[in-house]
Parts: structure tokens; sequence; C-alpha cells
């Protein structure tokens, strides 16, 4: 089936059954800054662990949830049960988090049919559809195999190289008192500021309660930042909710994107990189 990239728990819930549907949760076990997790012993039926931090992280990075391997991914997609036909809905308990990372993950792996569930567990919740005890279930592997996009994810030499570049814009979805360094980093050892010529845009922008906003909204949001024929490259503090503001420019109609994966763990420690306070 196609779907659009985000769906409604409604139209999830009219789908449960579908042969090729496969859900993911992707909430993070300890997130840095969305508070407490709700919901931690509940998931949608059926959905499966996209582990962010664990089995979809390259542990070779003193860095957390670094995109890993193609092998790593496909091992692990297939465990999941993925094939390359699969529609795949990722969603997080916090409403739209984390499950905008994994999107971006699976996108770049080549696969075509993801989607983010608009709202999340809390907007499906609310909507009294059921939930199901989280449990380990064995499902059948799948066969899926990935075609890595490359330039969907870049790192600190790309960012350094491109950083006077005015056809790229560099944009931080960290709350503005980091990105001026009048706020502490939550991680320790992290220089304040943010990358030279980067701009702002706090990811609780683009989001109205558990759900992304509107699209017009979206629209009119980004459209003042002058990012039209440019490429975005978007940064947070770990790579993290960089995606939900990706999310939102893709929504928004905007095309060549990328995240900057080490983001501010990785250009925030004590080194040569620049940093404008």
């Amino acid at each position: 089936m196609s779907i659009s990239t985000l769906v409604s728990p409604e139209w999830l819930n009219d789908n449960l059954e579908s042969a090729d549907l496969i859900i993911l949760d992707a909430t993070l076990a300890k997130p840095k800054s969305a508070g407490e997790i709700p919901y931690q012993k509940q998931k949608i039926p059926g959905a499966q662990f996209f582990d962010i931090d664990g089995a979809f992280s390259n542990a070779a990075y003193d860095l957390p949830h670094m995109m890993c391997s193609d092998d790593q991914f496909q091992k692990e997609a297939r465990k999941l049960g993925i094939n390359d036909e699969s529609t795949v809905i990722v969603y997080d308990n916090h409403g739209v988090y984390s499950s905008p990372r994994a999107w971006w993950m699976l996108k770049s792996m080549g696969i075509s049919n993801v989607a983010v569930l608009n709202g999340g567990l809390p907007e499906w919740v609310e909507k009294g559809y059921q939930t199901e005890e989280k449990t380990n279930q064995k499902i059948r592997s799948g066969h899926f195999i990935p075609q890595f996009e490359s330039e969907c994810f870049v790192d600190a030499d790309y960012v350094l190289n491109q950083i006077s570049d005015s056809g790229t814009i560099v944009i931080d979805a960290r709350s503005e008192g980091r990105f001026k360094a009048a706020e502490p980093e939550p991680r320790a050892g992290l220089r304040g500021g943010h990358i030279p010529n980067s701009i702002n845009l706090p990811f609780t922008r683009v989001l109205d309660g558990f759900r992304m906003k509107e699209t017009a909204e979206l629209e009119k949001e980004l459209g003042q930042l002058d990012l039209k024929n440019k490429k975005l490259v978007f940064t947070c503090g770990s790579g993290l909710t960089a995606c939900i503001i990706l999310l939102a420019a893709h929504l928004a109609g905007y095309k060549d994107l990328a995240v900057y994966d080490g983001s501010w763990s990785e250009w925030g420690k004590p080194s040569n990189l620049p940093v404008t306070v």
C-alpha cells in the first residue's frame, strides 16, 4: 500500500491487520531531554522495538546513537520482519520525538514506504484504541536488502567545509538558550554556543502538542528562513531532534536534506572545530 509521510491513529487502526504492515516502537529507553517516558509498559498491538540507542547504533563511536553500517542495519531490520515491500509505521511514546529519527534512518536505507504516526502512542491512547503489554514476540525474519543513500547523513568535515557556502544552511533544533550558550548543555564536557553561520529552529516550534503542526503552518514557519534552493543540514544535541525539524522541512516541500549525525555531542567537544557564542 502507498502511504503519506504522516499517518493518523485512525488510519493505523483501520489497517492493523494488513499483511505487509510493520509497526515499530522507536521510543528511546533513556531520553536526555524529553522527560519521563509515558506508557512504559504499553505498545500498539503487534509493534516491534526499533532500538535507536542499541541495535541500530554504531558502537564504534563515542557518541550517542550514531547511524550504523548497512550490514548491521540489514541484520537488525530483518529481525523485525522487514521486507523490501513492507509498509513501515514508526511511533514513540512521547508523541513525535524519536520516531522521526527512525523514519529518516529507514528512508536512508532505501525503505520508501515508511511513515511516522502523528501524535504517537499518546494520541493513539487518547483516541481510545487498543494497546497491549510489551512482551518479546517471535516473528518471521524479513529479507530486506538496504540501499543506503549516503547523502542523508553528513559528518563534521562536511559541515566544516560547507558553513561558509551560501548554498548550504545548517539548522539547529536545540533551544534558543543552548544555541546562544545561555543555558548549559545536558551532556557534560561540551562547550556552549553553535556552529558558525547556523540558524536556530527549536524543534518545539514545529510541534502542536503531541503532533506535528499542519503543513500550511510548517510552510509558514520555514518560509521565514530563506531556505529555498539550499542544501539543508539539520543538527541538534545528538542527531535526534534534528530529525523532527527535517521531517517538518520534508512536509513543507524541501528536498535536499541531511542530518549532521554527530551534532553538538561531537562539535561541542573541546576541539579545533569553530564555535559561535
